[in-house]
């Protein structure tokens, strides 16, 4: 199930990545091609960067691929790397948890704000940040579980 889930989240934005990549072949034609630029698509280019952004740093990018700084943590020995684990993995969870309330009420709020061009609510255009959230509070919260209990680097 675990495969199947990552192998969908990695379609669906190779899905957008392709959307983000069209839609800018489609302004550079018409801007450089015909001298027409077409404002849809920046509107366009820019929602999509955000979600290619959000979605693959919330489903794709796992955690060891992140920028991590990790000078301290690469000094010192296992059983204190355990313990920068934990307490690194905790605060990154207990901190995307608390953000997620108030980012979805301020998403909410502004779907009665439409976007210049094409309309679309702003709330599917900031959707993404809230899964991102959400999947920042499963994942650290998994990595912070398992170094509790002692099983791999999960950093």
């Amino acid at each position: 199930m675990r495969r199947w889930l990552q192998r969908a989240a990695d379609v669906v934005g190779a899905t957008l990545f392709a959307a983000l990549f069209g839609v800018f072949l489609v302004q550079i034609t018409a801007r450089f091609g015909f001298n027409r630029p077409l404002p849809w698509t920046d509107e366009l280019a820019v929602i999509l960067y955000v979600w290619v952004i959000l979605w693959a740093s919330a489903f794709m990018v796992k955690a060891r691929e992140h920028v991590m700084f990790d000078l301290a943590y690469n000094s010192v020995g296992p059983r204190q790397r355990r313990a920068m684990r934990v307490l690194g993995s905790t605060m990154l969870a207990v901190l995307a948890a608390v953000a997620i309330p108030g980012s979805w009420d301020y998403i909410r709020f502004m779907d009665r704000e439409g976007t210049p061009v094409l309309g679309l609510s702003f709330m599917w255009v900031f959707l993404p940040f809230v899964l991102m959230l959400a999947a920042v509070v499963v994942r650290y919260g998994w990595i912070a579980w398992r170094a509790l209990r002692g099983d791999g680097d999960d950093a």
